[in-house]
């Protein structure tokens, strides 16, 4: 009998403890792959598995953690090499990803390191660790003709001023009669770009009109003049449509957040797959996908204490949406070192990350004894293991922001690991990713409400 989550939670109040104590680590022991260095290729190569996939979801437990970069591109690099892969997705603002993806696919000019990614945390995407893969990725596309260049793209929600500025530059260029057009309908929230969260205030709040008729109206413009208009200029034109769908999806996001925390976290973990399915509908047929982002958000959410309050994510829906065609991978650690704040819009700190609750599947990894594995329950063959991970324990989530003072509140919720995702990497004590040097200016903020920036 196949339990779902809220079965398995109604099953989990009514156990025993004793035995998911006893048993847990010991088929650890039994399945988890120990991990090699993660500079070998021995270690992509663990990761054929998921070659036939459409898409590989893989997460981190925090923000600010050298391995969980490191790892995650070296199972990349493997997926784009031997397996097709030719999207890497990542939870980054749609317009510092496309310097990346100019610069790796040699579409023009780019100053990723100059300009992108520059406001709040900026350590997230600007360190040394996506530096060295950017410049694989550069290096490996320029072997490759231009149609069959691998992609770096982002998907979240948060760039409503680049945004906006995008689809202006863009239709200045192309049909400076549409260009005036949409000045005219984004001028209704372009002067709250700055302030996008006193927008969403007044608008739920105060009964200030919105915005939504305008920039839904320009987004249905740039959609309808694709024939007539753009048809040659395909990528540049998917760019703007693209920006044109952050405005829109920012303008609600930034209204939601005055409705509770569910409306808005829905409202941004759909904008992020239908971002997917929009780039794996332009690559065509043949596409297929890598998701970076945090293990909140690749995990399936149904089988957490995310979803079981009304929250989805993208994981969730990838599941929905590919069924086996999709794979969950999970990343955590049980102590070490990690970059983050204290608060939001605070300084980076290299902060302790504390040795793991006795009551979290954390405690179980490093119980086993492994100090790097990969444990993957997708075989059906591992139903033993399935069965076991099947409990109910904390999961830890670390942000941009850790407080260590206040962690079971602020960075554990519950997790059915087994139904969450997948396949689980676990290295036990890791360490803090190294920024990019600051090169002058700091961008305009784009507030990112959710409490602890996942």
């Amino acid at each position: 009998m196949v339990l779902n989550a809220k079965e398995r939670l109604q099953r989990f109040l009514h156990r025993s403890t004793e035995h998911a104590e006893d048993d847990i680590p010991n088929l650890l022991r039994q399945y988890a792959e120990p991990l090699p260095p993660l500079d070998s290729s021995e270690f992509g190569e663990l990761f054929d598995r998921y070659g036939d996939a459409r898409v590989v979801l893989i997460g981190e437990a925090s923000h600010g953690t050298s391995d969980f970069y490191q790892a995650r591109a070296a199972i990349t690099r493997r997926l784009i090499e031997r397996h097709g892969f030719n999207i890497v997705a990542a939870e980054a603002d749609w317009p510092d990803a496309s310097q990346i993806d100019r610069y790796v696919r040699r579409l023009g000019p780019s100053a990723w390191k100059e300009k992108a990614f520059t406001r709040f945390p900026t350590w997230m995407w600007r360190n040394t660790d996506m530096d060295a893969f950017v410049r694989w990725l550069h290096a490996h596309n320029s072997a490759l003709s231009p149609d069959q260049r691998i992609e770096f793209r982002g998907l979240d929600v948060y760039s409503l001023r680049n945004s906006i500025s995008e689809v202006l530059r863009y239709l200045e260029e192309t049909d400076p009669a549409l260009a005036k057009q949409a000045r005219e309908r984004y001028s209704c929230l372009s002067r709250w770009q700055d302030e996008p969260a006193l927008y969403g205030h007044l608008v739920e709040r105060a009964g200030k009109d919105s915005c939504e008729d305008a920039v839904v109206a320009q987004l249905n413009t740039l959609l309808s003049e694709r024939l007539s208009l753009f048809v040659n200029d395909g990528e540049a034109f998917f760019n703007a449509q693209q920006n044109a769908r952050v405005v829109r999806a920012a303008e609600q996001y930034y209204r939601a957040m005055y409705r509770g925390s569910v409306a808005s976290w829905n409202l941004r973990d759909r904008h992020m797959f239908d971002t997917l399915q929009a780039l794996l509908d332009h690559r065509g047929p043949k596409a297929k996908a890598v998701v970076w982002a945090h293990n909140s958000h690749i995990g399936n959410a149904d089988a957490t204490a995310m979803g079981w309050r009304g929250e989805f994510n993208i994981g969730q829906l990838c599941r929905s949406a590919y069924d086996r065609q999709a794979v969950l991978i999970g990343m955590g650690t049980d102590r070490g070192q990690v970059a983050a704040a204290d608060d939001w819009d605070g300084d980076m700190r290299i902060k302790t990350v504390r040795p793991s609750r006795t009551d979290s599947w954390e405690h179980r990894f490093r119980q086993a004894g492994i100090p790097a594995s990969l444990t993957d329950w997708r075989d059906p063959r591992r139903e033993e293991l399935r069965e076991g991970l099947s409990e109910l324990f904390l999961n830890r989530a670390i942000g941009v922001i850790y407080r260590p003072e206040t962690e079971r509140m602020s960075h554990y919720f519950e997790t059915v690991l087994a139904d969450q995702f997948d396949a689980f990497i676990w290295i036990e004590e890791t360490r803090a990713v190294t920024p990019l040097e600051q090169d002058g200016a700091v961008d305009h903020q784009e507030d990112d409400t959710y409490p602890f920036g996942l």
